[in-house]
């Protein structure tokens, strides 16, 4: 039975960049980025409700996930698709038409997580890229909403009419976005219509919380929030603290080390938090009775679990809802067997749906 709350999105995690296992740092062939692993995880979400499924992208791990998402499309109905774009790999432009096409294949199903990557072997400042961020989100939104585009930025010179594909109305996809540096929030609170977080004790996120929504107030647009974890639900909390365990039994510590090493964002002020955050854990790994720092150890990026039985997950998820969270995207080892564990147990409790959102312009300064 669900609560009184407001409905929440609830997402799920398509393991497109060889981030499945069932012992972690342990490859394992039938678990291995691949279109029919992949397919197979998005639509035992949709089949188990969730409201969206997050198509992430790396560039020398897995799968490409724009592709993924023009099949997948053709295959589901009803879920949304969160696709993941490092847009220092793209051509603006392009982009835009390409994201218009998408809109098409999956009938306006398609959200977008925008990564301000580096192309692979570029290095630019933190600040630069950001700046740069904020650029192409400007330009791609007025493109997909039909509007032509002249400008002469800092790293974009376009002066170009929307493709005619963007005339057909569906626009621009809300855009979600993360970044925990100053750069990155001032380039969110410019650009985002979600604000995605990695785990934290709540009294963080609230402050986060407090702060972008200030920063998007002054730019006069809206702001909501998102989370990005894993889970690991059991019926009883000895059994999910046995099942973390589990999950790390078989981990080399040099492995773990390769593994976050390996990631393009292995140096962002966000991957430092994640660290900052497992050095204070306990012996066990717990910063809070069911935050679990353990699944950093061999993972770059989000490296939390919420770790327990039903009623506490469902209240560690309550409590960052009433933190002023709206959007979850959760993800657990494997992907497939923790997808039902949640539908079954948890999901159910919770008032979710897809949000309801449309993208507000980007503002350059």
């Amino acid at each position: 039975m669900t609560d009184n709350r407001s409905p929440v999105e609830v997402a799920w995690f398509a393991a497109l960049c060889d981030d499945d296992y069932e012992f972690l740092g342990v490859p394992d062939e039938d678990l291995q980025s691949s279109w029919l692993h992949c397919s197979d995880i998005v639509r035992r979400a949709e089949t188990n409700g969730f409201d969206n499924v997050l198509l992430p992208s790396g560039y020398s791990l897995g799968i490409d996930a724009a592709a993924f998402s023009a099949a997948i499309a053709t295959l589901t109905h009803e879920i949304r698709l969160l696709l993941a774009i490092r847009l220092g790999e793209v051509v603006v432009p392009q982009l835009a038409r390409q994201i218009a096409t998408l809109q098409q294949i999956s009938n306006s199903r398609l959200v977008l997580n925008a990564i301000s990557s580096e192309m692979p072997g570029e290095q630019l400042s933190s600040e630069s890229r950001y700046r740069r961020t904020t650029e192409y989100l400007y330009v791609l939104g007025e493109l997909l909403e039909g509007r032509t585009v002249n400008l002469e930025g800092e790293f974009l010179q376009v002066h170009i009419d929307p493709p005619r594909i963007s005339s057909q109305g569906m626009g621009c996809p809300p855009i979600y976005f993360g970044g925990l540096s100053e750069a990155a929030r001032d380039c969110a609170a410019a650009s985002a219509d979600v604000y995605l977080m990695w785990p934290d004790t709540t009294a963080k996120i609230s402050s986060v919380v407090l702060d972008l929504t200030q920063r998007a107030q002054r730019n006069n647009r809206p702001m909501s929030f998102g989370w990005r974890s894993h889970v690991i639900v059991r019926e009883t909390e000895r059994e999910a603290r046995e099942a973390a365990r589990r999950l790390l039994s078989r981990l080399d510590p040099v492995t773990g080390d390769l593994i976050r090493a390996r990631s393009l964002d292995s140096t962002s002020t966000g991957v430092n938090r994640q660290s900052e955050l497992r050095t204070a854990a306990d012996d066990e790994g717990y910063i809070e009775q069911n935050l679990w720092t353990g699944v950093g150890r061999a993972r770059s990026g989000a490296g939390i679990a919420i770790v327990g039985d039903p009623d506490q997950v469902t209240s560690k998820l309550n409590e960052l809802i009433d933190a002023g969270v709206s959007a979850f995207i959760l993800s657990g080892y494997p992907h497939l067997k923790e997808c039902d564990l949640f539908a079954k147990y948890v999901l159910p409790r919770i008032n979710h749906g897809p949000l309801a959102l449309a993208h507000t312009p980007a503002i350059l300064d």
